[in-house]
């Protein structure tokens, strides 16, 4: 039974997360909500009451607050669209979190080619 509950979760997480994919790309038209602003992960509690909906904001501390503030203004919009276009017993209030994960990855990527390529320039001196 256990893992039955896992697999609806999982599902039911996929499926809010397409959808709020979609609703961010086409139904928002709230200026401080950037383009580049994507939904990286969803939780929906069990009983469908709560959803925490990460996403991640290409800018500046600035826009990223920006952003934030907007879609919490949106959310009853959001929730609205989400109940019309996901069939669920309940449609969850939805709380809006920061992912700065991507980001991150970018920086550390950043970070290892550049240490990369300082060791072959070494190498390169070493040779010679």
């Amino acid at each position: 039974m256990n893992n039955r509950k896992s697999i609806k979760g999982t599902r039911v997480n996929g499926e809010v997360r397409k959808e709020m994919s979609r609703i961010l790309r086409e139904e928002l038209k709230d200026p401080r909500i950037p383009e580049m602003t994507s939904v990286t992960d969803v939780e929906v509690t069990g009983d469908l009451k709560y959803a925490k909906i990460y996403v991640s904001v290409l800018g500046n501390d600035t826009e990223k607050q920006h952003a934030m503030e907007g879609l919490r203004s949106a959310a009853p919009f959001i929730r609205s669209q989400l109940a019309k276009n996901v069939n669920l017993r309940n449609t969850p209030e939805l709380t809006f979190v920061l992912d700065e994960s991507i980001e991150y990855g970018a920086k550390m990527s950043k970070k290892i080619a550049e240490l990369h390529i300082d060791s072959q320039e070494s190498e390169d001196t070493d040779i010679q």
